[in-house]
């Protein structure tokens, strides 16, 4: 899936524009990638948490 995509899928879901789905997009991936290089975890509600380290590594959430 490309970046067009999800952005279409968003903006479908939304309600938004495809140009405001796919800016929200980006903000939200600089700030994982933003709290990764400063050397916190990023938290994706949902799906998991991406740690920092010399190789960063994902724990997916467990379904409960």
């Amino acid at each position: 899936m490309r970046k067009s995509d999800l952005a279409n899928d968003l903006a479908k879901q939304r309600g938004l524009k495809t140009g405001v789905a796919a800016d929200q997009m980006d903000r939200a991936v600089t700030r994982i990638v933003r709290a990764l290089r400063q050397g916190r975890a990023a938290h994706l509600p949902g799906l998991g948490t991406i740690t920092p380290g010399s190789t960063w590594t994902f724990r997916p959430t467990l379904p409960d």
